[in-house]
């Protein structure tokens, strides 16, 4: 997996609201953002695609396969800016489309 980005909060903090579990409607909530991650894949031209994001230990995970690497290309940008300023970490393949170029051996 690779990082996408990494969290910007810190000890210093960044000036904007505090993260509260205790509100999922809180925009600041990982589980929010996730969940309006999800919303707007599913609503624009991406919404058919394998992809997963979930919060697991601190961080977002993005996992799936995609159709084509301008597919995933554009996944990663909508990552981006929906989770910008959480530690992301994405695994995201391209299936293979392409005919086989030779016969499969089977023992």
């Amino acid at each position: 997996m690779r990082p996408l980005a990494e969290h910007a909060g810190g000890a210093g903090g960044t000036g904007s609201a505090p993260e509260n579990p205790q509100n999922p409607g809180n925009p600041e909530n990982p589980e929010y953002r996730v969940a309006h991650l999800r919303d707007r894949l599913a609503a624009e031209e991406l919404g058919e695609l394998g992809v997963r994001a979930e919060v697991r230990a601190g961080s977002v995970v993005v996992t799936g396969t995609v159709p084509s690497s301008e597919c995933r290309e554009t996944l990663l940008r909508t990552v981006r800016e929906e989770l910008a300023g959480l530690a992301v970490h994405t695994d995201v393949v391209v299936a293979e489309t392409a005919s086989p170029d030779h016969a499969e051996d089977l023992p």
